[in-house]
This record gives structure tokens, C-alpha cells and sequence, in this order.
């Protein structure tokens, strides 16, 4: 088997899994599924359906659904042309309108309070650790936010984050004595009423807990673990009981335990899996498209180096996009960063250690062509491989010269190619996914006022700018002085700003479930059709558009303030 697959049966773990590394993830696989049909019961993924919004109770446009359901332009794809119709069919490319609820239910948080005392030590720290794994994934499928506490700890002190960086901490908060019940009640009393709170435990602490008084957020659900048998080299099975249901579950060999539980088996960097569907497969060596201009235009490396992909995207007065034009651009190298201002699209790749300018459309009257050393550029040859799996940069014009962030810093590169620092780019523009652009200072159409600059969190768009300290609370504040307070409490970073008229929309990515969704002052939209992408979706800085690409390699283009799909773009480069 290879270690960057799982099997069928822990195929939809693959992003918890990423945390692990191979070997503990198939020794775990077990017990995890034994413990998520324990906990399924009393944490569902989902609250039900909820009342369909709207008039028709359709709120989009998808790829999947009934027959009834298929839009009239698919029907009559089926009697003009029934072998492409059952094409798009088998390949998942017709279009249904998407029925969309709206749930009227509490979506509070998940608190796991975790029992780091001698009595949890080996086999209870193995079965929270499945536990923190289950409830994190069902979290983030119902779109909320996981907290983990550990009892004797101040309250309010709570471990976040995905699995890769939320684990190593839990793992490190041993404590020397067994918590007690008013522990219990101490780390309870900041909570909301909707929270859901989750006690992993001993069975003594758990009998302890009976008529508690003082807790806000109601009793919680508590999981009590004991060994229930033991083999030559240690403990091979336990006892975990959940309100009055016991079970006996299977624990991971000892070796691989041990490591386990010496930290030895988790994984900080490269996802171990890479969850993909049957059939398909990621392009290898290639990141998914942006908009790095003003200009409708999204670009993207190919499959092959050297390839640049521009697709044209229009805005009728309707608002839908249309794709006018693709183009794949054949460069001398590695494509580094791309750009469209006015008719012509520049781009700077990397040929023979050099790094060269490429111009499509009318040509530059006066200049020459020119050939610059990457390292002018604070370009080397670590920073320029680790480039190939990113977004392209963007390429900016100002004047003659063109403009670029590299290393954290704006390089301006002249008609003759003289390079000169432009000054460093905006505090976190660099994020993990390339350069995102909305934080950029000097691209803002106007200035922001001083505590937006200074804040930790920082959108802009469109002349409205947003700001957060703690990336959930934010203040939206137009150019003509309009003021909103938008929020949610999902587990997510915000991605772009857009508007509908002149309501601004918050669009936000989910790393855990890869939930792409739009949050208004009255509402919060799922974005079906672009979520679950390789990536972050990509927003465009003045326009309503959003585009996803998924592993098949296709790429989605529509609204992001609707999440209708306006256009799917397959790639042969």
C-alpha cells in the first residue's frame, strides 16, 4: 500500500489523518471508526435540513441532484445532442438548482475538557487522542469551531487550530494529579449556552461529575475510559463508556502506541494524505488559478513548466461570467509572476538562472528585452522552487516598470531591467498560498482608517475595507463612511471581500472541511458549488467572482456572492 494512500474504509479521514504519519494512522484506523459509531449518536455532522430559503427553496446552482431538479438548458442538451448529455452525466458536469436551507438551529462550538492525569496516562491518552480526531472532523463539518481545555488549566486558556498543530500541545499538557469535579465546573463557566461540551475522562471523575451544580452550558457528554484487557507487552483493549452504552475497543500495537504517545508519530509539514476521488488525480507540480490584477483574468501554471494559462472571464450586465478566451502562453522556464494591465499580460519566468520578461500584445515601444540575476530579485534558488507550487505572483504595473513582492519585499524592475527595492509589502501578505493581494496597502483605492492599518486581520476591496484582531469579529467601513459588524464562529480565514449592490460579503475558506461560504450582515450562504477545491478559492479584488479548482483538474467560475456557477473550465495543458 502506498503510504500516500489510505484505504477505502479511512478514505473520508484523510485530512484528520494528514496529522499522523502513515503508520500510526492505519494502526488508529480501527479504533477511530469503533469511537466515531460511539460518538455519531450524540454529535451529528448536522442539525437536520432546516427551512428552505427563499420562495422556491433553491439557492444556487450544482452538480449533483435529482432528475427533476436538472436545469431546462440540460434537457434540451439531452434530445439535441444525448451522447454529450450522457457524458457530462457520467463525468459530473450537468447542472441542477441546488435546494439551500436555512437553519434556524444554535451553531455553538465544540469544548473537549481532556483529563491529563496519571489516570489517563497510556491507553486513556490513546482514545483521546481518536476522540480529538473525531470531534474535530465533525466539527468542521457542521462548520464549527473546535476548543480543547485542559483541566487544572486557567479558564478560558483553550487549544485551537487543525489537528497538525492542536495535537503536539494536547500531547505536551500532562498534568501530576487527577483533575476533580469543581476543575470540571471552573473550566464550564465562561461557556455558551449552545456550546457542546465533551468530557474525556476516568470513570472515578465521571461518577464524580453526578448533580454537579454551576454548569452554564449543561452537563457534559462524558467519555470515561478504563483498560478492560491486557497482553504481554501492555494494554490491548479498553472500556469507554458514553452515557449508559459501554463498549470494548481495540488499542494500536504497543510499538507504534508508544511513539505515539511520545510525539514521535505526528506530523507538522506535508499532508500525509491527500484525500483524492476514485479516478482522479491533482495536477502534479501545479497551483490553481488567481486573479492577480484588476482585470477579469485568471491565471495559472499548466501542467508543463513554462506554460502560463490566462482565461479571459466577462461580466455581462447580468452579472454572470462568460469565458471569452483561454490561452495557453508557451514561456523559456518556470513561470514566476503574471499580470494583465490594459491589453497586454506580462509575465517574469526563470530561464537558464536568469529571469526574463515576457510581453503578450503590443509590444513596449523603446525597450529592449533584458535578462536580470534572480538574486537582484531576492530570488533564490530555494525560494524559486518553493514558487512552482504556489499561486503566481502578481505583476504590477506603474508606469514603464513593473512591480513585484518578492522575499517580503516590492522589487521594481526597470524598462532596462535595473532592479530597485520598492519598499516591503503589507504586514501578512505572504500568506501560506502565495501572495494574497487584499492586504496589500498600496493597492488600496483609499486610505483605511488607522486601526484597520494596525489590525491583525485586514480585507479590502472595492473602496470598502474590513478588519479583525481576532479574525472572527469584523468591521466593514465603506469609502462613503457606510458601517457593518460581520462575524461567525467557524473555524476559517477570510479569503476576500466582495459586495451584492452595496452590501459587503465576507467570503471565507475552511481548511478543515474546505467549506467555501459567504457572510453577510443577515446571513451565512455555503458556497457548495466551490467548495472542497485543492485550495483556497481564489476571489477576484473588484468583481463578484470567485473561482475553485478541484483535483479532476477543473476549474469553476461564478458568483461569490450567490455561489451560482457561471462557467466550468476543464485544463489539457
Amino acid at each position: 500500500m502506498s503510504a500516500a494512500r489510505l484505504p477505502a474504509a479511512l478514505a473520508p479521514w484523510a485530512g484528520a489523518l494528514s496529522a499522523l504519519s502513515p503508520e500510526l494512522a492505519l494502526a488508529l484506523g480501527p479504533l477511530l471508526r469503533r469511537l466515531d459509531q460511539l460518538v455519531g449518536a450524540r454529535e451529528p455532522v448536522t442539525g437536520g435540513p432546516g427551512e428552505p430559503d427563499g420562495a422556491d427553496g433553491t439557492g444556487g446552482i450544482g452538480r449533483s441532484g435529482r432528475p427533476e431538479q436538472l436545469l431546462p438548458a440540460e434537457w434540451l442538451l439531452a434530445e439535441e445532442h444525448p451522447d454529450e448529455f450522457l457524458r457530462r452525466f457520467v463525468d459530473r458536469e450537468l447542472l441542477y438548482l441546488a435546494t439551500e436551507f436555512h437553519s434556524t438551529a444554535a451553531r455553538g462550538r465544540t469544548v473537549v475538557l481532556v483529563d491529563a492525569g496519571p489516570s489517563q496516562a497510556g491507553a486513556g491518552r490513546l482514545v483521546q487522542l481518536a476522540a480529538l480526531l473525531v470531534l474535530h472532523r465533525r466539527a468542521a463539518g457542521r462548520g464549527s469551531e473546535l476548543l480543547v481545555g485542559v483541566l487544572g488549566d486557567p479558564p478560558g486558556r483553550w487549544l485551537t487550530g487543525e489537528p497538525a498543530d492542536l495535537l503536539p500541545s494536547w500531547l505536551a499538557a500532562r498534568r501530576p494529579a487527577d483533575p476533580s469535579a469543581e476543575q470540571v465546573r471552573e473550566a464550564t463557566a465562561g461557556l455558551d449556552a449552545a456550546d457542546r461540551v465533551w468530557l474525556l475522562t476516568s470513570p472515578r471523575l465521571a461518577d464524580g461529575l453526578q448533580g454537579l451544580p454551576g454548569l452554564p452550558a449543561g452537563p457534559p457528554r462524558v467519555l470515561a475510559t478504563e483498560v478492560a484487557r491486557w497482553g504481554p507487552a501492555g494494554a490491548t483493549h479498553v472500556t469507554v463508556r458514553l452515557d449508559r452504552t459501554e463498549a470494548e475497543l481495540p488499542l494500536p500495537a504497543a510499538g507504534i502506541a508508544v511513539r505515539a504517545l511520545r510525539g514521535a508519530e505526528f506530523r507538522r509539514k506535508r499532508p500525509a494524505f491527500v484525500p483524492a476521488p476514485a479516478g482522479s488525480a491533482a495536477p502534479p507540480g501545479r497551483a490553481g488559478p488567481v486573479f492577480t490584477t484588476d482585470a477579469p483574468v485568471l491565471l495559472a501554471r499548466g501542467r508543463h513548466e513554462g506554460i502560463l494559462l490566462a482565461t479571459d472571464v466577462r461580466l455581462t450586465e447580468h452579472k454572470h461570467a462568460v469565458v471569452t478566451r483561454s490561452k495557453a502562453h508557451h514561456l523559456n522556464g518556470r513561470v514566476i509572476a503574471a499580470g494583465r494591465t490594459g491589453r497586454r499580460l506580462f509575465a517574469l519566468h526563470l530561464h537558464r538562472g536568469r529571469v526574463l520578461r515576457y510581453v503578450s500584445g503590443r509590444q513596449i515601444a523603446g525597450t529592449a528585452e533584458f535578462a536580470v540575476d534572480p538574486a537582484h530579485l531576492g530570488l533564490d534558488a530555494t525560494l524559486a522552487e518553493a514558487l512552482a507550487g504556489r499561486p503566481v505572483l502578481p505583476l504590477l504595473r506603474s508606469g514603464d516598470d513593473l512591480l513585484v513582492p518578492v522575499a517580503g519585499r516590492w522589487r521594481r524592475i526597470a524598462p532596462d531591467g535595473a532592479i530597485t527595492d520598492d519598499g516591503p509589502v503589507g504586514r501578512g501578505t505572504e500568506g501560506p498560498y502565495g501572495f494574497e493581494r487584499f492586504r496589500e496597502p498600496r493597492l488600496f483605492e483609499w486610505t483605511p482608517p488607522t486601526d484597520a492599518l494596525q489590525a491583525r486581520h485586514l480585507v479590502h476591496a472595492g473602496g470598502t475595507a474590513a478588519w479583525s484582531e481576532d479574525g472572527r469579529t469584523w468591521t466593514v467601513l465603506s469609502r462613503f463612511g457606510d458601517e457593518r459588524w460581520l462575524s461567525f464562529r467557524e473555524n476559517a480565514r477570510v479569503v476576500g471581500l466582495v459586495h451584492d449592490g452595496r452590501e459587503p460579503v465576507l467570503i471565507t475558506w475552511a481548511p478543515g472541511s474546505r467549506m467555501v461560504r459567504a457572510i453577510r450582515h443577515d446571513g451565512v450562504r455555503t458556497l457548495n458549488g466551490f467548495s472542497g477545491g485543492t485550495a483556497p478559492p481564489s476571489v477576484h479584488p473588484t468583481e463578484p467572482l470567485i473561482a475553485s479548482e478541484f483535483t479532476s483538474g477543473r476549474v469553476v467560475v461564478g458568483d461569490a456572492t450567490t455561489g451560482r456557477i457561471h462557467r466550468t473550465i476543464g485544463s489539457n495543458e
